[in-house]
């Protein structure tokens, strides 16, 4: 379908109306060409590099293109690792959360080329570095 800047592309294009989104970070491209390829068919492509952009009018961003132009389904796609990266996955969720999104929401992320989805729940812990370190708690526990 196409790959476009998330920045730049009107939040009422006809590129995202009920459309399935692919919103990835810019680096992955160079790095996983063919994982942004399969990830990308049958969806509009737009990308975004959270260590060039804050990540307040992204999100900003994604909620406006959310309640203008609707869309079927979001995937997000990043580096795992990357402490920019994961804002990405944030902006979304919290996106999300402001405009009470029904529709699918997908998270991966590329570790070594692996694609490995992950939770919302995930996404929602990363935030949270108390949560996180019972987590690490209990898993030790183990």
């Amino acid at each position: 379908m196409g790959r476009y800047s998330l920045m730049s592309m009107s939040v009422t294009s006809s590129l995202l109306k009920n459309a399935d989104l692919l919103l990835y970070s810019s680096c992955i491209e160079r790095e996983y060409p063919e994982v942004v390829e399969k990830q990308s068919m049958d969806k509009t492509a737009l990308h975004v590099c959270l260590q060039e952009r804050h990540m307040d009018p992204v999100g900003f961003k994604v909620a406006t293109i959310i309640y203008k132009s609707h869309p079927r389904s979001i995937t997000v796609l990043t580096m795992n690792g990357s402490p920019h990266c994961v804002q990405l996955h944030m902006a979304v969720e919290q996106a999300k959360q402001l405009t009470n999104y029904a529709g699918a929401v997908k998270h991966l992320v590329v570790e070594r080329g692996v694609l490995i989805e992950v939770s919302s729940e995930a996404v929602k812990a990363a935030r949270h570095l108390a949560m996180v370190e019972e987590l690490l708690r209990l898993a030790r526990r183990s």
